[in-house]
């Protein structure tokens, strides 16, 4: 089941592995994990495993982001991307120096051969050390653009905020991964005005479905973002979007 997304002549795929994991790849091949959490109740078991990774992005330290972080870095010797306080926490936790790529918010690096900026996002952020949860930083969203100048834009957990009208004038995203589940993010109300203020074209819904609390749906989203020329494009899990 595949969607295409032609961009000069090669393709972006996006493929929803449950809750907020996605494994993005890239036209040249290159596979970015976002947030792994790949033993969530939705993913497929047969996806809990990638093959290939070479690139992480950690948005935040709650466990329903992170909690697979480690084993996937470890088996892939992959790079991992998140703000300072999380890079401390995962070198404390043995991942090695050189595989923790530390950065901030507003800023930008040139990683796998993308361009990986770190925006703002409206949350928490902890990790657990001893049963103990501890500051993890300040939760972020980011923006990437590939190789044929495609950029799209990972929002982590969040609310709506205005700002989101920043990140679509300087980066001009077309397509956003968005959280909608409500209760500990934006609702589908709140995500269609994000969409709006951002001015994508296309949206992939997450962090929805995964338990009882997060209640919002897709059909919710599309009835709230009516006559705006913004796709909703809703994936099973493991279904990829090209």
């Amino acid at each position: 089941w595949r969607i295409h997304m032609n961009y000069l002549g090669k393709e972006t795929t996006f493929q929803w592995l449950g809750h907020a994991t996605f494994l993005v790849e890239t036209p040249s091949g290159r596979k970015v994990l976002f947030d792994p959490w790949l033993g969530n109740p939705s993913c497929p078991e047969e996806f809990q495993s990638p093959e290939e990774v070479d690139l992480i992005l950690l948005t935040h330290g709650h466990f329903d982001h992170v909690a697979d972080v480690i084993p996937q870095a470890t088996k892939h010797g992959c790079r991992v991307v998140c703000n300072v306080e999380m890079a401390f926490w995962l070198k404390k936790m043995g991942l090695p120096e050189d595989q923790v790529v530390e950065m901030n918010k507003g800023g930008s690096i040139e990683i796998c051969g993308l361009r990986v900026t770190m925006t703002d996002a409206k949350h928490s952020s902890s990790v657990e050390v001893d049963g103990v949860l501890q500051y993890g930083g300040e939760p972020a969203g980011f923006v990437i653009e590939t190789e044929n100048e495609f950029r799209f834009y990972y929002a982590g957990d969040t609310c709506v905020f205005s700002d989101m009208a920043l990140i679509g004038e300087l980066y001009s995203p077309t397509l956003a991964i968005l959280p909608i589940g409500d209760h500990y993010t934006m609702g589908p109300r709140e995500a269609a005005k994000a969409a709006h203020l951002l001015g994508v074209q296309m949206v992939l819904p997450m962090h929805y479905g995964t338990f009882p609390l997060l209640s919002g749906t897709p059909d919710q989203l599309r009835e709230s973002v009516g006559s705006l020329p913004i796709q909703v494009i809703d994936l099973e899990p493991g279904q990829i979007l090209e």
